[in-house]
């Protein structure tokens, strides 16, 4: 029986993976959920679990630079209070959900970004460096009894999911024409992250992680299957390009949807974890 904490109650990745692992072998996994608010997770006695999974935080939830303060107390000093009280107490693994934000800004239309081996991570606002401060300084917690597991993923999507994603759903819903650009994102679809940690917890691992899904997408691919989806016909058009490229230079959003930023395919892994592929995935979401 391996006995797992996921901190950080009712996330969408924490409650997919609850899902997920009881649905292989709810006889071999004890799968529990607790709040991270108001250290209820202090209430709860660490020592008889295997692996904490923590994936207690916050995101792009605002640019107010007078949350800066709480970014840093949630996403670094918790993650890091409670990486040490699970190595004081025993626990023989803890897997942080760092990001691939830590990486900094998408690159703008027409250039590349490509992550690898040597990618120095600089984050460009306080989201990215309280992730990237508690990224480095679990990784300095791990030794032979606490093996730490860094997971740098890009973006998580699924069916319900929140972010980027629901908006191009959206988006495809309502417009008959959308921009004809070509760009590439590293993506992971929920089931394929879910069944990469089971096998990181099964096999004890420890390190860094960067799971992704095999192939990458373009949001103009992603944008005509949900409109297959839905029986609509998109058009691909290009008269809107040069504007968009033009923007680009100076609204950081518009490289989110149609910049480029992937990680290098030998980072991943051999993509044993992949369980569905991406056009599927996208018809799934």
């Amino acid at each position: 029986m391996k006995k797992i904490l996921i901190t950080g109650k009712d996330s969408y990745i924490g409650t997919h993976l609850k899902k997920w692992l009881e649905s292989q072998d709810s006889k071999y996994y004890e799968v529990t959920e607790v709040e991270t608010q108001n250290d209820e997770w202090k209430k709860i006695d660490l020592s008889p679990y295997d692996t904490i999974l923590h994936v207690a935080g916050i995101a792009h939830v605002s640019a107010d630079p007078n949350l800066e303060d709480l970014y840093y107390k949630v996403n670094r000093d918790l993650a890091i209070e409670v990486a040490k009280k699970a190595k004081e107490l025993g626990v023989k693994q803890f897997i942080f959900m760092s990001s691939m934000i830590i990486y900094g800004k998408d690159a703008k239309i027409g250039e590349e970004k490509v992550i690898n081996e040597n990618t120095e991570p600089q984050a460009s606002d306080f989201y990215g460096q309280s992730k990237l401060d508690a990224d480095l300084a679990i990784q300095r917690l791990a030794d032979e009894n606490f093996k730490t597991v860094i997971i740098r993923t890009p973006m998580v999507y699924g069916p319900n999911c929140k972010g980027n994603f629901p908006k191009l759903k959206k988006l495809a819903q309502i417009s008959p024409i959308f921009p004809d650009i070509e760009n590439q994102r590293s993506m992971i679809y929920i089931d394929n992250l879910c069944e990469f940690f089971k096998q990181t917890i099964d096999q004890e691992l420890s390190g860094v992680y960067y799971p992704q899904n095999k192939e990458y997408i373009s949001t103009k691919e992603i944008i005509r299957i949900l409109a297959e989806q839905q029986g609509k016909k998109m058009h691909f058009v290009k008269i809107f390009n040069p504007i968009i490229k033009f923007l680009s230079k100076y609204i950081n959003f518009i490289n989110k949807v149609f910049g480029n930023k992937i990680y290098d395919k030998k980072l991943s892994g051999d993509f044993s974890y992949i369980v569905v592929e991406n056009e599927d995935s996208i018809r799934r979401s």
